[in-house]
């Protein structure tokens, strides 16, 4: 995996996108976590490998644990158009929880089967697309140091001094922006 550079005035100009995503599911960001934008040399060498690519997340978690993912959706969120949810994945090899995230689908982009197997939550969303085979693109847009909040702290068993990473992508389906993702790693 290549290691993208990204400045902190590009991740400036996603905070807005953080924040609807969050609004989907929480009152606040703060929920979630305060979010800080950061470039990859900011990153552990960890953080960096999981976080700073072009890939789907389901591929970089499972080559690092060296183990499948497991989805469990936390909250789902839709209107006419588009599918949200928040959602943990889990490792398959010991239930840890590896990641924390968000993502909002425009379903119309997709064909009737892909939309039925993202919205029956039993695959993580990459998986889905990957085993589809649709032509997608997947594009780093910021990366984040995050004071994890109440929302982070539950689920990652960790206090709000620990400092976590995450990323803002968004997959291209067909050449169409179609899914939008807030990322967070343990």
């Amino acid at each position: 995996m290549t290691s993208p550079e990204f400045s902190t005035s590009e991740a400036n100009l996603d905070l807005p996108s953080v924040t609807r995503l969050a609004s989907l599911f929480y009152s606040s960001l703060a929920e979630i976590g305060h979010f800080e934008p950061v470039v990859c040399d900011d990153l552990s060498e960890a953080a960096r490998g999981l976080l700073a690519h072009h890939d789907h997340m389901t591929v970089a978690l499972e080559t690092y644990y060296h183990s499948p993912v497991l989805l469990q959706a936390l909250a789902e969120w839709r209107d006419e158009t588009s599918y949200a949810r928040a959602s943990i994945l889990r490792r398959q090899s010991d239930n840890a929880i590896v990641q924390f995230g968000v993502m909002r689908v425009g379903l119309a982009d997709l064909p009737d089967t892909v939309q039925q197997e993202i919205t029956s939550k039993k695959s993580p969303l990459g998986r889905v697309l990957i085993e589809h085979n649709l032509l997608r693109k997947v594009e780093l847009i910021a990366l984040w140091k995050i004071k994890p909040g109440p929302v982070l702290c539950e689920h990652f068993d960790c206090n709000p001094t620990q400092t976590t990473y995450g990323r803002t992508a968004q997959i291209l389906v067909e050449h169409r922006p179609t899914v939008q993702l807030l990322e967070i790693v343990r």
